[in-house]
């Protein structure tokens, strides 16, 4: 699976899931958006991670299961077995490493079975890691996973388009792996440790624009094994989460079971479709929505919205509505999903060898019913 495949199908409502296998981390990276460290020990229980993963069928399994963190691989064994759970009943697997093991001069057994377990490794990338882990040796790690036959790729976060980082770090990428090895380039967001420093990267979206938000299309699974239906990290790590984007526990629940909450949800459907901000302008326009991700967190306390919400989301043109969205973005690629989401000049590392062919769109519109299907 090559990383313009997997971000390709970020849009579609419960084609994929984030999960997270544990908090802790060896790096202390002053921009961590977790706050990871090697202090906590917030993860999911792995009896329940194993239950929820094995309740996968393969009907309603998910096409993609990433396993992050903190750092996935402290837990190898764990993630090999998750992703030996999730093959059979037909879903692969993507791990995002920060790539702790690279210091050694090959990487260790443990590490490289639960990486070659799974079909796409991606290798996070940035100045504040490069303070711990040297750029070389992350190449050369990098090359030993891609020499096993893993497809591979590279995370990267910088302070936004004129970083001279980030254009020295991808001229390096391309010149060390012969502009084969894809990136995903990100801008470094006001989240855990980056939160008392990092300040806003691009203006606030126009409130009466209508902006899909393809971040409640994949369920995450939380450090506490609660499930959510965004992966903003102010509202993953937020208790008692929005009742609204809490979809349920790995301890009670089943994925057919979350991913029909993910589905069927009025207001979700309407998140994903125009954007909470257009849900205040349209539905509640004396109301301050306090920014976009913030008033999405307060939707549910607003009746006027819901109610509305309701009215129009519920029942088959609440699925006609999300599908119809779900397509658009599909069918304006990966790439377009990277200049709205990431950092936009350097979107087309996504795909460095030409543009996503037709394998990617076809697949990700594979998982997209026809209109009348009440997915």
């Amino acid at each position: 699976m090559e990383l313009a495949e997997l971000i390709g199908l970020r849009p579609v409502p419960g084609a994929g899931l984030l999960l997270s296998l544990t908090r802790r981390c060896p790096l202390s990276c002053a921009h961590c958006s977790t706050a990871s460290g090697m202090s906590t020990r917030d993860e999911p229980d792995p009896g329940q991670l194993r239950r929820f993963v094995a309740s996968f069928t393969p009907e309603t399994r998910p096409d993609v299961v990433m396993l992050t963190g903190g750092e996935p691989l402290l837990l190898p064994e764990l993630a090999a077995e998750l992703g030996a759970l999730a093959r059979t009943a037909g879903s692969r697997t993507a791990l995002l490493s920060g790539m702790f093991f690279a210091r050694q001069r090959t990487v260790p057994d443990r590490i490289l079975r639960a990486i070659t377990s799974v079909d796409h490794f991606s290798a996070s990338l940035d100045a504040h890691h490069e303070r711990e882990i040297d750029r070389a040796d992350v190449f050369r790690a990098v090359r030993q996973v891609r020499d096993a036959g893993v497809p591979v790729s590279f995370h990267l976060a910088g302070t936004g388009p004129d970083d001279p980082y980030l254009a020295d770090v991808t001229a390096d990428i391309r010149r060390e792996f012969d502009g084969r090895v894809p990136s995903l380039v990100n801008e470094v967001r006001a989240f855990g440790r980056a939160a008392s420093w990092a300040g806003p990267t691009r203006p606030p979206p126009d409130a009466e624009r209508a902006l899909p938000c393809s971040m409640a299309a994949w369920p995450v699974v939380a450090f506490d094994g609660t499930v959510l239906a965004c992966c903003n990290q102010d509202t993953v790590d937020r208790r008692p989460a929005p009742a609204h984007l809490r979809l349920g526990h790995i301890a009670d629940d089943t994925w057919p079971e979350i991913r029909e909450r993910t589905l069927l949800s009025p207001l979700l459907r309407m998140i994903r479709t125009v954007g909470p901000s257009h849900l205040y302008a349209r539905h509640a326009p004396d109301v301050p929505a306090d920014g976009y991700c913030a008033g999405c967190r307060a939707l549910g306390g607003h009746p006027r919205i819901t109610a509305a919400v309701e009215a129009v989301a519920a029942g088959p043109a609440g699925v006609l509505l999300d599908l119809t969205a779900a397509r658009a973005q599909v069918e304006q690629g990966p790439v377009a999903l990277v200049r709205r989401h990431g950092c936009a000049p350097y979107a087309d590392l996504l795909t460095p060898r030409g543009p996503a062919g037709p394998r990617t769109a076809g697949r990700a519109d594979a998982l997209l019913p026809a209109p009348g299907e009440g997915r």
